[in-house]
């Protein structure tokens, strides 16, 4: 697999280094997930048992570029410029379907020490713009359990709208739970790319 830098997007925000998920990355990704186990364990589906080894993000990073390559996904992993090894956020942007549609799921998580800072926003608002510019998709779709308020603020202020309610969507802590569902719909979509690319 060619994991060469010079190919991939890199993104630069005030205070983030924001970048594609990496070999390079694993043991960054190790960390981030071991110090942040219990904070994220609410709101994750199960892991495999080798979720915390180098190995699993070394896998993981190499199925993301080859399914970035191949437009079907983009994983990202953002780091402050002051210690650029430390991963403090990640977006997940996967399940990308083009054609008419032109969409795509998003997932995101940031450090329990980075919360209130506005760094987790700071992604996203850079790599939605990425989502909807460089892969003219026109609707990013973000879910999240019904008590977690913090994210449903964070989708609203970066102009998601609820539009409805899954039941028994994702199997979390031992049973399925409902997601609201959220969308952002391109504000500037250019509707001529489908029409004439049909």
């Amino acid at each position: 697999m060619d994991a060469r830098r010079d190919d991939l997007p890199q993104l630069e925000t005030p205070r983030l280094f924001v970048a594609p998920l990496a070999p390079r990355h694993a043991r960054a990704m190790v960390d981030f997930m071991a110090r942040n186990a219990t904070h994220f364990a609410p709101w994750e589906p199960p892991r495999p048992a080798n979720f915390l080894t180098e190995a699993y993000w070394t896998d993981q990073a190499e199925r993301a570029l080859v399914g970035y390559r191949a437009g079907r996904m983009l994983r990202w992993v953002a780091a402050s410029r002051e210690q650029p090894w430390r991963i403090v956020a990640r977006a997940n942007f996967s399940e990308v379907i083009l054609g008419p549609f032109r969409n795509c799921l998003l997932g995101y998580q940031v450090d329990a020490a980075c919360e209130g800072q506005g760094l987790m926003r700071e992604t996203l608002e850079a790599t939605i713009a990425f989502a909807f510019e460089r892969w003219n998709l026109h609707r990013i779709e973000a879910n999240h359990l019904p008590e977690n308020e913090r994210s449903a603020r964070l989708l609203g202020r970066l102009g998601f709208e609820r539009v409805g309610l899954a039941r028994n969507y994702l199997f979390i802590a031992g049973a399925w739970r409902d997601h609201v569902i959220n969308q952002r719909i391109h504000p500037r979509f250019d509707d001529a790319t489908i029409r004439d690319a049909g």
